[in-house]
């Protein structure tokens, strides 16, 4: 079993250095196979490393850049003018082939102006998506696109679909996941014309297609793989966030509200920690940016330390099953078909 060498942008995110350092050191000590390379100033990570007694050597290497990306930059500023900032430096390392995968927490439009134009995307694929994993009563689900292409074509929907289905099988073990399309309605006349022309190209394809699914059906699991444009699935995820949050502030408030309540909550204590385990949205995250020709694993921006810990175990999974190869095959296998 080869080693596995994650990037890491040092500096992303709202934390910086103080949660991507330690959540570094944590994954070496847990994964045997595990390199990592902390990309940003040389002398802000050897301050982080310093300050938790941690040595640089064969599988914890640092490399220098020195600048950095805002959270509010603008991507094509980015782009243009920071070629040396942790985020560039770190998808470059995977361009040269010195890293197999990168993950940063910072500006998620700036990262997908960065690593298209660094990486290009896999043949046969047109543009990247955002891939997320979602709860489910049964489990979880993988929902895409998360927002990077807010108008797709029915050629576009395939192609998530495709990459969606491959990244399941390949990291979860599923020989045949099915896959739904984003409607608002089980029906095939429900939906605009695109999605109409997308449940045709999906139901032609090889994939185990489902047909259409509601948003209801992202949590009941109906399927293991949702696929819809960027718009819909950016508000779809931002109204689960938010939802979440307004549950936890109720249940707060009212277990609060009088000494009965608050023995009550008290009782319920084990069950809601159980609760809050599993729907606990650090276990989900790191989206990945699906298409590329490398892994590219966007954390959270708000992500601690064990939130940052699981995107880095994303992409070091996606590595480790072969993903890329995975897509690359399917498409390939597409082609030859419509040919």
């Amino acid at each position: 079993m080869r080693n596995i060498t994650v990037a890491i942008d040092v500096m992303g995110g709202d934390h910086g250095p103080h949660v991507t350092v330690p959540a570094a050191i944590r994954c070496l000590a847990r994964h045997p196979d595990l390199n990592v390379i902390l990309v940003g100033p040389q002398d802000i990570v050897a301050a982080e490393l310093k300050a938790r007694r941690v040595k640089t050597g064969p599988r914890l290497i640092v490399r220098h850049a020195s600048q950095v990306v805002a959270m509010d930059e603008a991507p094509a500023l980015a782009l243009r003018g920071k070629k040396d900032s942790s985020m560039r430096v770190a998808i470059d390392l995977v361009k040269s082939g010195e890293a197999d995968a990168c993950v940063s927490a910072g500006n998620t439009g700036a990262l997908m102006a960065t690593a298209r134009f660094v990486l290009k995307t896999l043949p046969g694929i047109d543009r990247p998506a955002i891939a997320a994993v979602m709860p489910t009563i049964s489990g979880h689900a993988l929902v895409l696109d998360m927002g990077a292409n807010v108008d797709c074509s029915a050629e576009h929907l395939l192609q998530f679909g495709i990459m969606g289905a491959m990244l399941v099988s390949a990291v979860e073990h599923k020989p045949n996941p099915s896959v739904g399309l984003l409607n608002i309605g089980e029906e095939d006349i429900k939906g605009n014309e695109m999605v109409k022309r997308a449940a045709e190209l999906l139901r032609d394809s090889h994939l185990n297609f489902y047909g259409n699914v509601e948003g209801n059906d992202i949590f009941k699991g109906t399927t293991d793989v949702v696929v819809c444009d960027g718009f819909v699935g950016n508000v779809t995820l931002k109204a689960s966030e938010g939802l979440a949050k307004m549950i936890a502030t109720t249940l707060r408030a009212e277990f609060k509200r009088n000494w009965l309540t608050r023995i009550t909550g008290l009782l319920a204590m084990p069950v809601l920690n159980a609760f809050k385990r599993r729907l606990d949205p650090r276990r989900y995250n790191g989206a990945t940016l699906l298409g590329l020709k490398g892994v590219v694993v966007k954390s959270h921006g708000s992500a601690d330390r064990l939130a940052f810990e699981h995107a880095i175990e994303t992409a070091s999974e996606e590595v480790r099953n072969n993903v890329l190869k995975r897509i690359t095959d399917q498409i390939q296998l597409l082609q030859r078909v419509a040919a």
